[in-house]
């Protein structure tokens, strides 16, 4: 049975964190079977981090250590940064071309986005027409699944009624691509929101375990809970949420335990705190011996990047050929 070919990257903002990586890193382990392409989207940065350029390329490089730190194997995926690959920006061009400007107003996240970043300006050519560089960064590599979130699922629509209008205007070229969705619900930060940099309230792949035991007593717990006498209630408490997924042998007990007042949220942060550490601690490490060979993990970025392009090449010509160019 032929390969699926798998394609999916993540914008290089900041460092990674558990987030990113129980929300994507993880699902994306397990394509690493088929003909996996994931990519460091360094241009999506810049659509809404134009103004921080220097960061970007230095976080080009962070994001490669944690994607290499959490266990993806370029041997088995190939890794890649998308503005080392020119056929991305020039099929871009090519589909905003025909793309109808009413398809990207509607983007349900355009809005959103540019409410929750008021602080950015965001209305730019570039950040309205960033989901057609998405749509190009799929389209190029015919990739038959895209595993995403759930609110990145409007964006892949989008991306195949692109492909349509291409394929009906001139002839088929591009496939539509399947959605694989996490099923991991959101991870909640040290201060209950979800989990983001911009909030500072991440754990990053990057923290040492002193690091993550020191946020981890910073958590907030059940707002009700005031006094050790007090009952609690473990499905509002944040750090209950970790037990859930970092120590499932024992959750039900610390949620019986919780209920009755028969533990305090300091006990229960380090408890759960010994059971992050320990899923932490070998991503850290391997990060650690990565950090001191940066040419090592640029030669793995050159190669998967060469090999993109050569995949790449071949799509752009073939629209390039039904354009008429």
């Amino acid at each position: 049975m032929a390969k699926k070919r798998v394609l999916s990257g993540t914008r290089p903002t900041s460092k990674l964190h558990l987030g990113n990586l129980l929300g994507a890193l993880e699902n994306w382990k397990k394509f690493e079977s088929e003909d996996a392409f994931f990519m460091i989207a360094d241009w999506h940065a810049l659509t809404t981090e134009y103004e921080s350029h220097t960061s970007i390329r230095k976080n080009v490089l962070e994001v490669a250590l944690d994607y290499l730190a959490s266990g993806l194997d370029p041997k088995r995926a190939t890794i890649f940064v998308q503005s080392w690959v020119s056929e991305h920006a020039e099929l871009a061009l090519l589909l905003s071309m025909i793309t109808p400007l009413s398809w990207l107003e509607r983007n349900p996240t355009y809005k959103d986005q540019i409410q929750e970043l008021s602080d950015k300006e965001l209305h730019t050519h570039g950040f309205l027409g960033y989901p057609v560089l998405q749509a190009a960064d799929i389209l190029l590599y015919q990739a038959d699944i895209v595993p995403v979130g759930e609110d990145q699922l409007p964006h892949l629509e989008l991306c195949r009624e692109i492909a349509r209008r291409f394929n009906h205007l001139y002839k088929k070229v591009f496939k539509e691509p399947e959605a694989a969705l996490s099923k991991v619900p959101k991870l909640p930060g040290i201060d209950g929101r979800k989990m983001s940099k911009s909030y500072g309230n991440a754990i990053f792949l990057s923290d040492s375990p002193k690091e993550v035991d020191l946020k981890v007593m910073q958590m907030v717990t059940d707002p009700a809970r005031k006094l050790r006498t007090d009952k609690g209630h473990p499905e509002v408490c944040p750090v209950y949420f970790y037990h859930k997924i970092f120590n499932k042998e024992n959750e039900a007990v610390v949620a019986k335990e919780c209920r009755a007042a028969e533990r305090g949220c300091v006990e229960c942060k380090r408890e759960m705190s010994k059971h992050l550490q320990a899923f932490t601690k070998p991503m850290y490490e391997k990060r650690s011996e990565l950090e001191k060979k940066p040419d090592l993990v640029v030669d793995i970025l050159k190669a998967g990047s060469e090999k993109a392009s050569q995949t790449a090449q071949k799509t752009l010509a073939q629209a390039k050929e039904a354009v008429g160019i």
